[in-house]
């Protein structure tokens, strides 16, 4: 059996890990348009200069060797052939598969803005080459806007503050992190970025930006018209998966991006997907489960995603811990919204007919265990006979003849 995997990243690496557990004697074949593995997750932090590219590797040192990989660095795929079950890379050279899993993530969208496309002080947050550039960018740059204020948004601001540059956020949505956090939780983040001196506006997007003779932005026009200086512009707004290479393969793909079941299959038996290629689940931890129950079932151990919440983020910026789970901020008038708050915290939880449909936390994320719990065991909270935020472990201490643990509802 030969295995071809298709990018380094979370998906890519867990899926390589995965297959040679599995399979200890078979071929294994990683392709990479990146020369290293590395972690976007924590890209702010080499951007700050707070870790190298070693301290950054989420990978074994000897990661290749270890796992017995033939890695192909520093060439991309441009498309693949099923019917030949092969993948031509861009040098024209072709690479046999067996089975295949396409974790080639994703890439910054460039939003039509007018004139921005063809503005050269423009950059992503995506890989270490757009780091490279902002290292630079931060020496001189005295207006950077920051187009986006999700998790990518939110990163790259933590990392210019490091370096002592305060940016300018622009958010189209009515507050930061809206797909992780209510207006409540998200509202303690935009006063401690006030506090460090990071201009917000919210509700707003640029409509347009404007060039010099040298296609250098010098200013940027907000939708409600407000002009802002702007030497720089940083898009973690808006990412588009990396499918193109796939275009008349033949393979299923969607408007978000490659199509693929809970087992990781996509449209062709032999080729699987994980991780933001799906364009449906940009987060790291799912990326990593995608990457393993994909590998698993490539070498014939059947496994499905089965987590209730795929949409689970933890984050902790500016010294303030959250945890997010599901959607925290549903309107459905069969919701019920239970809320706990303290001078340091705030803990919001929403269940609808017994069952956790989302929940913030933030301050204090002690009681995460304890959510997580009453969502994997699928407990109905409506049944249990005490306030939703005083369930503790010891709800969970008994245990059956098999010694599986068990909640009792009395």
């Amino acid at each position: 059996m030969k295995y071809v995997v298709l990018g380094s990243s979370a998906a890519g690496v867990n899926g390589v890990r995965e297959l040679r557990k599995i399979d200890p004697d078979s071929e294994i074949v990683l392709i990479s348009k990146d020369q290293a593995i590395y972690s976007r997750c924590i890209l702010h932090q080499y951007l700050s200069g707070e870790r190298d590219m070693e301290r950054i590797c989420f990978a074994e040192p000897d990661f290749a060797e270890l796992y017995r990989v033939d890695w192909i660095k520093g060439k991309a795929c441009i498309s693949v052939d099923p019917k030949e079950k092969q993948v031509v890379l861009e040098d024209g050279e072709r690479v046999d598969y067996d089975k295949l899993l396409i974790a080639t993530g994703s890439h910054t969208f460039i939003p039509p803005v007018k004139n921005l496309k063809e503005a050269k002080n423009v950059v992503g947050f995506r890989n270490i080459e757009d780091m490279e550039v902002l290292k630079e960018v931060a020496k001189t740059a005295k207006h950077i806007i920051v187009m986006g204020a999700g998790l990518v948004g939110l990163d790259c601001t933590v990392g210019f503050l490091h370096l002592g540059v305060k940016v300018t956020l622009v958010e189209m949505a009515d507050w930061l992190l809206v797909k992780q956090l209510d207006e409540r939780a998200a509202g303690t983040y935009q006063k401690a970025f006030e506090d460090q001196g990071v201009k917000q506006y919210y509700g707003v997007g640029i409509a347009e930006v404007i060039l010099d003779e040298n296609r250098q932005i010098t200013e940027a026009v907000l939708t409600d018209g407000t002009r802002l200086p702007c030497d720089f512009v940083v898009v973690t707004a808006g990412v588009r998966s990396n499918v193109e290479f796939l275009e008349g393969s033949g393979i299923e793909t969607s408007r978000f991006g490659l199509v693929y079941d809970e087992t990781g299959k996509t449209s062709d038996d032999d080729i699987y997907g994980a991780g933001d290629v799906s364009g449906t689940s940009p987060i790291w931890p799912a990326a990593v489960k995608e990457g393993i129950v994909a590998a698993s079932n490539m070498a014939g151990v059947p496994r499905q995603m089965s987590d209730f919440f795929a949409s689970k983020s933890t984050m902790n910026f500016l010294g303030i811990p959250s945890m997010s789970l599901g959607n925290v901020n549903l309107k459905d008038e069969d919701i019920t919204v239970e809320v706990k708050e303290t001078k340091d915290s705030y803990k919001k939880i929403l269940h609808k007919d017994g069952r956790i449909v989302g929940a913030v936390l933030q301050g204090d994320l002690a009681y995460g265990g304890i959510l997580q719990q009453l969502i994997a065991r699928k407990i109905d909270v409506s049944k249990v006979k005490k306030p939703i935020f005083d369930i503790d472990y010891s709800d969970f201490f008994h245990v059956k003849d098999n010694f599986e643990f068990y909640f009792e509802e009395e």
